[in-house]
């Protein structure tokens, strides 16, 4: 890896940076709308660096601020980003996996050894709980989101299996959603963590959903995550976790994922 390049993944939400000080691997990310703070950091810290960019975003950096910048595939970047992160935790590269990328929005790539290929998208990601946040949880802060989620209990929200059944056993676990949000429309107290605990639950559900179908489809049982939607996040993590488990999945989350674009980018 080259010491004196710089990878910037500018996002949709926000721009990570990964770097070497002192011969180690650093991080740093900053909000979309501390574009200016990131940059201004940038230009002290890499004077005589060789930036390289990927991201949706890139382009419009390279051009106001970086003339001279290279811009990556930002598929490309995460997969060869996540690949070294792989790599670090002793994961086998010979392994087909799927990787499931929690960004603004969520992609999905096989991965089987050095082959990858972006096989779905959607637009259910971090994206989705921000603006779910801002308009049940009265509150745009992400760090603060995921806290309130951690209060919540989404079963003040959700219907579940097991109220449709009570009293009787349902055929199923009870704990599962019938119906996301359904209790809204009833008289119910519920609270902004309740809506918030619904919400993440719902991102997890679809995602899950659209994974175990991808899986199936590409004959692999083994999913590694990455995004900066699963950081801090252990609600999300958690539920992820457990509806994979109830699906035959194995699933690893990688530790630095969310910076696995920048990762990559900084590697060309």
């Amino acid at each position: 890896m080259n010491e004196n390049t710089i990878g910037i993944d500018a996002g949709g939400s926000l721009i990570k940076i990964a770097f070497e000080e002192n011969s180690r691997l650093r991080f740093k990310k900053y909000p979309i709308e501390d574009i200016d703070s990131a940059l201004t950091w940038l230009k002290m810290f890499a004077a005589s660096n060789r930036i390289v960019l990927t991201g949706g975003k890139a382009g419009m950096i390279k051009a106001d601020f970086f003339p001279e910048a290279e811009i990556v595939n930002e598929f490309t970047a995460a997969c060869e980003g996540a690949k070294y992160l792989m790599e670090q935790e002793k994961m086998s590269l010979l392994e087909k996996v799927l990787l499931v990328n929690i960004g603004t929005g969520t992609s999905w790539f096989t991965m089987d050894g050095s082959q990858y290929n972006r096989v779905l998208g959607s637009g259910i990601g971090g994206g989705t709980f921000m603006g779910l946040g801002a308009l049940l949880g009265k509150n745009r802060d992400f760090s603060e989101l995921v806290e309130l989620a951690s209060r919540g209990s989404r079963g003040n929200v959700d219907l579940l299996v097991k109220d449709i059944y009570h009293p009787e056993d349902p055929p199923i676990p009870g704990e599962l959603t019938a119906s996301n949000f359904a209790k809204v429309s009833a008289p119910n107290e519920y609270s902004p963590a309740d809506h918030m605990a619904s919400v993440i639950n719902m991102i997890s559900e679809t995602i899950t959903l659209l994974t175990v179908q991808t899986a199936t489809l590409n004959s692999t049982k083994k999913v590694v995550y990455i995004g900066s939607t699963l950081s801090g996040n252990k609600l999300l993590q958690s539920s992820l976790e457990l509806y994979a488990k109830m699906s035959g999945l194995e699933t690893v989350f990688l530790r630095d994922g969310e910076y696995s674009g920048a990762l990559g980018a900084k590697m060309f």
